[in-house]
This record gives structure tokens, C-alpha cells and sequence, in this order.
């Protein structure tokens, strides 16, 4: 039988269903599937996290689920409850801020969200939580998902699922 693509089966099943983990767990929307996951990344919202996650997904067959951290998140200092369990899996990403004020403006302009002021607290807010739980993080701002993906590999030796 003739192929066109010469891809091997079981890598292309398990890059399938790691892209539709996921998209299930894209923003936090599925947190009782976290136990499943290989990777999970953190980070304020607009830090690249769906992407990275697809990636991951699409390229590695590695299953990333992703969280956002919220303005109530970092209020209350600790790792939201849901992600304590996993905080081995866990991988941050950050932003600089003025970067993340043009990325939100372009979806919600003249808002609170987009706000340069509110981008400078948060980031600085993610970061302190990063470092306070030693939980691994990058700054996104410079770097292709490519680029962000492979330092993400580098640093915590996830399998990588290509035959």
C-alpha cells in the first residue's frame, strides 16, 4: 500500500490525541484531566500558552494542558488549588508587560485588561508566584512557539513521542 506522507501510525495516533487533549484542556477548562497531562502550562492570559500547548501536541504527541492565572489567582499569593497537585508538571510563562498590553488591546481596547498598568502588575504578580513555588518559567515575549517549545523540552526532559 502506498502512503503519501511518510508518517509512522502509532506517532500520528499519539500526536492526535494529544492535540485533542489538548484543545479539552485549553484554559483551564477541564482541570479533572490534569492526572493525564504531561505539561502543565501557567500564565497570565495572552502569554502564549494555546499555542505552545498545541505544539507540543501537534509536533511531540505530548499531551499539555494549559492554565490561566487570574488577577483573583494572584490576589490570594498561593497556586491555585487545582494545580497544587500537579505541581511537578507544571511550566510558567511570562511576557513583558508592554508586549502583553498590545496583545490584549487588540482584543479588548481601552479596557482594564489591556491596561499597561494592570500588564505590569500581573506579570510582576506571576513571576513572584513562580519563583516563591520554584516553578520553572520563561519569558515568551522574543521567542517563536518553536523556540518556546524547544526550551520548554530542554528543561524538563518530557518525552517526546516522534518515531
Amino acid at each position: 500500500m502506498h502512503r503519501t506522507h511518510s508518517i509512522h501510525e502509532k506517532s500520528y495516533d499519539f500526536r492526535i490525541d494529544a492535540v485533542n487533549y489538548a484543545l479539552m484542556n485549553d484554559d483551564g477548562g477541564n482541570i479533572k484531566n490534569f492526572s493525564e497531562a504531561d505539561i502543565i502550562l501557567i500564565g497570565v492570559s495572552r502569554s502564549g500558552k494555546t499555542p505552545t500547548s498545541l505544539y507540543l501536541a501537534l509536533q511531540y504527541g505530548i499531551k499539555a494542558a494549559n492554565y490561566p492565572i487570574t488577577e483573583e489567582d494572584l490576589d490570594n499569593e498561593g497556586l491555585p488549588k487545582c494545580l497544587v497537585p500537579y505541581k511537578h508538571k507544571l511550566f510558567g510563562l511570562t511576557i513583558d508587560p508592554e508586549r502583553l498590553a498590545a496583545i490584549r488591546h487588540r482584543r479588548m481596547a481601552n479596557s482594564k485588561y489591556a491596561s499597561i498598568k494592570q500588564c505590569r502588575i500581573e506579570v510582576r504578580e506571576v513571576e513572584m508566584l513562580y519563583k516563591r513555588h520554584k516553578i520553572a518559567y520563561f519569558n515568551s515575549t522574543h521567542h517563536s512557539v518553536e523556540e518556546i517549545s524547544a526550551k520548554i523540552l530542554i528543561e524538563t526532559d518530557l518525552e517526546r513521542r516522534k518515531y
